[in-house]
C-alpha cells in the first residue's frame, strides 16, 4: 500500500470507521442534538458545534497550505459563537463537515508523495507533519467533544 493510501485510510478510519481509538468523528457527531451541540456545559470552554467549526476551518486552511499558499491563523483560531443554533442549522454543519473530510481525503489520495518533505515557511513543518498534524488535531477534539457531549 503506498503512504498515500495509509494516511488516507487513517483517516477515513478516524472520521466515519473504526479508528484504533475506537469512536469515529461521524458516529460520535451524529447522536448529538443542535441543542447539546450549541450548549456550553462548561465554563471558558468551546461548545462542541464551535468546535466541529474548528475542525472544518482548520482543514481548509491546511490543504490551502499544501496547495502552496501561506495563510494566516485567524486571531479566534476559527472558533466564533454560533448565531443559528436550529437543528437545520446543526444538520448543514454536519453536511459541510462530510463535504470537507470528502474534499481532504481526496486531495490526500492525490497528493504527490515527492512533497511531503516541503517546508511550509510560516513555521517550517514539512507538509508529511501538517497532513499527520491534521489527524493528532481531529483526534485530539474528539477527545473533547466526546467528554462535552456527557455533560449535562
Amino acid at each position: 500500500m503506498e503512504e498515500n493510501e495509509r494516511i488516507v485510510s487513517l483517516f477515513e478510519k478516524l472520521y466515519d470507521g473504526e479508528p484504533w481509538i475506537d469512536v469515529p468523528v461521524r458516529g460520535t457527531l451524529h447522536r448529538i442534538s443542535a441543542v447539546q451541540a450549541a450548549h456550553r456545559p462548561l465554563p471558558n470552554c468551546n461548545t462542541i458545534w464551535e468546535i466541529v467549526n474548528h475542525l472544518i476551518e482548520w482543514k481548509i486552511n491546511v490543504q490551502q497550505r499544501l496547495k502552496g499558499q501561506i495563510t494566516e491563523s485567524p486571531a479566534n483560531n476559527y472558533i466564533s459563537a454560533i448565531e443559528d443554533v436550529s437543528e437545520e442549522a446543526w444538520n448543514e454543519t454536519l453536511r459541510r463537515f462530510d463535504s470537507v473530510q470528502n474534499e481532504w481525503t481526496e486531495f490526500l489520495r492525490n497528493f504527490d508523495t515527492q512533497s511531503y518533505d516541503t517546508v511550509y515557511p510560516a513555521n517550517q513543518w514539512t507538509y508529511y507533519e501538517h497532513i499527520l498534524g491534521v489527524l493528532q488535531h481531529d483526534a485530539y477534539h474528539l477527545g473533547q467533544i466526546v467528554i462535552l457531549a456527557k455533560q449535562p
